[in-house]
C-alpha cells in the first residue's frame, strides 16, 4: 500500500511540474533501492493524473464541448487535433524510446537536457497571444515538442510550455494549451492498458489507491505551476532538474 501511495503521489506531481514524470519514475526506484512500478500500475497511475486535469480544466473541456456553437472552441479543438498528431506517430517508436528507462545515465541526461530547455525559456520576451489567437501552424509545433518529451528524463509540460511561448502564448495560455494537450495524450497512454489489467484479473485495490493519490497531488501540482509560472517562471524548475540530473549522473 505505502508503495502504491508513493508512485501515486510522485506520478501526480511530476506528470504536470515541468520535471518529467518517466525520468522521476526511473530515477526515484533506483535511489531507494525498489523496484519500477510495472506497465499496468504505470497505466492506472495515468488515469489518475487524467482526473486531475479533467477536474481542473473542466470549464475549459464542457465549452469545447459545445464547439458546434462556439468558433473559438472549434479552433482550439483544431489545435489540439494538429498538436496530438505528432504523440500518434512517436509512438511507432516507443519501445525504442522505452528502453532508455533501462539507464538511469541516459534518464539523468535527459533530465539536464530539460533544465537546459526550461532555462533558455527565460529568454523569451514576454507573449501576449491567447490561446485562441495562437496560429493552427503552432498547434503542430508544439506538439512535436510534446513527441519529443517520450523520451525518459524530457519533461512533457516543460517543452510544450516553453515551445508555447516561444510561439507568442502568455506564459499561463502556454500552461493552458499545455495541460488540454495532455488529454488525449495521458487518456491514449492509460486507458488501453489500464483495460487490459482489468480483463487479466482485475485492478489491486492498492492500485486505486494510488491512482487517487495521483489525482490529489496531480491536482494540487497544476496550481502550484499556474501560479510559480506566472510569479516566476520556469526557472526554479531548471534549477531542480539541474540538481536531480548532476547527483543522478554522480551517484546512481
Amino acid at each position: 500500500m505505502l508503495n502504491a501511495v508513493l508512485w501515486g503521489l510522485v506520478q501526480g506531481l511530476t506528470e504536470f511540474l515541468p520535471i518529467s514524470s518517466s525520468g522521476h519514475l526511473v530515477l526515484v526506484p533506483a535511489f531507494a533501492g525498489v523496484d519500477q512500478p510495472d506497465l499496468a500500475t504505470s497505466a492506472v497511475l495515468h488515469i489518475g493524473t487524467l482526473v486531475a486535469v479533467v477536474a481542473y480544466y473542466r470549464q475549459d473541456l464542457l465549452k469545447l464541448a459545445r464547439f458546434n456553437r462556439d468558433p473559438d472552441s472549434r479552433r482550439i479543438l483544431k489545435l489540439l487535433a494538429l498538436g496530438t498528431i505528432p504523440a500518434v506517430v512517436g509512438v511507432l517508436v516507443e519501445d525504442q524510446v522505452g528502453s532508455l528507462q533501462e539507464s538511469t545515465t541516459a534518464v539523468a541526461i535527459a533530465l539536464l537536457a530539460t533544465s537546459v530547455v526550461l532555462f533558455v525559456s527565460g529568454l523569451f520576451m514576454e507573449g501576449k497571444l491567447t490561446l485562441e489567437r495562437l496560429p493552427l501552424r503552432d498547434g503542430f509545433i508544439i506538439g512535436v515538442a510534446q513527441a519529443i518529451a517520450l523520451i525518459p528524463g524530457i519533461s512533457r509540460s516543460g517543452m510544450t510550455i516553453t515551445t508555447g511561448m516561444n510561439r507568442g502564448l502568455e506564459r499561463t495560455e502556454a500552461a493552458r494549451f499545455s495541460f488540454l494537450l495532455a488529454v488525449p495524450a495521458i487518456a491514449g497512454a492509460g486507458l488501453l492498458q489500464s483495460l487490459e489489467l482489468a480483463g487479466s484479473g482485475g485492478i489491486p485495490p492498492e492500485v486505486w489507491v494510488g491512482m487517487a493519490v495521483a489525482a490529489a497531488s496531480g491536482y494540487m501540482a497544476i496550481a502550484v505551476l499556474l501560479k510559480a509560472l506566472a510569479r516566476f517562471g520556469l526557472r526554479p524548475f531548471a534549477f531542480y532538474c539541474l540538481v536531480v540530473g548532476i547527483i543522478s549522473l554522480v551517484v546512481l
